[in-house]
């Protein structure tokens, strides 16, 4: 079953660029516009790791990862700050607050996308060795698109619409209107190969076989107006 990722960050397209990427790597991804909202995701949805930025309204990223921190299921919870800030004083802060890795703006996604693989790893081999089952560990409480024993059918509308980016709900509306790749990816601004990889994504998600049955549940489960 995919890991699931939690990205925060007040800017759009901090997030869309984040959340495209990360699900291309194979990840679920949901996202917060803010510290708040984050962490109310957090409570519900039980996710793998979280990457925030610092500076955002509401409650910024340095208090998001404190009070994950005073949460004894989210103890082990693996977080990355994102910020521009680059000030000696201000990483501290950061690793003061609980966080596992001070990431500086501009980065390279491959940056962001190879510490997210280490510290997956280190989260995962820890809790091996603390004995968590995947029905006792809070953490695996992530949505869960499909499993060998429950088809997708059975989730609620809002669940599945939840492990959906929203570059792959504007995909999947587009589809459901008989578009090709290559005119989705004329809309999108992407090219056919990237818009078949959504779809391949959407497919998996929804656990269906090929593009009709994808559409036939999209539109029976009301996922696209």
């Amino acid at each position: 079953m995919p890991l699931t990722i939690l990205v925060v960050d007040d800017d759009l397209g901090t997030r869309l660029s984040i959340s495209d990427y990360l699900e291309l790597s194979g990840y679920i991804v949901i996202t917060a516009d803010d510290g708040q909202e984050a962490l109310e995701i957090v409570e519900e949805y039980h996710p793998d790791l979280i990457v925030t930025d610092i500076v955002m309204p509401r409650m910024n990223g340095y208090e998001l990862v404190r009070q994950v921190r005073q949460k004894p299921a989210f103890r082990l919870l693996p977080v990355i700050l994102l910020t521009a800030r680059i000030k000696t004083q201000e990483r501290i802060l950061g690793y003061q607050s609980g966080c596992d890795l001070y990431l500086p703006k501009p980065f390279e996604l491959e940056e962001l996308a190879a510490a997210i693989r280490n510290l997956l790893e280190r989260s995962q081999i820890m809790k091996s060795e603390y004995g968590f089952s995947p029905q006792e560990n809070p953490a695996n409480s992530a949505p869960k698109v499909a499993d060998s024993h429950n088809h997708v059918n059975h989730f609620e509308k809002g669940e599945v619409l939840l492990s959906l980016s929203s570059r792959e709900q504007e995909v999947l509306y587009l589809l459901t209107h008989g578009l090709s790749n290559a005119q989705m990816g004329n809309q999108l601004h992407l090219s056919p190969r990237t818009v078949e990889k959504y779809v391949s994504s959407l497919l998996k998600k929804t656990d269906t076989n090929n593009r009709a049955e994808l559409v036939r549940f999209a539109i029976t489960h009301g996922l696209v107006k």
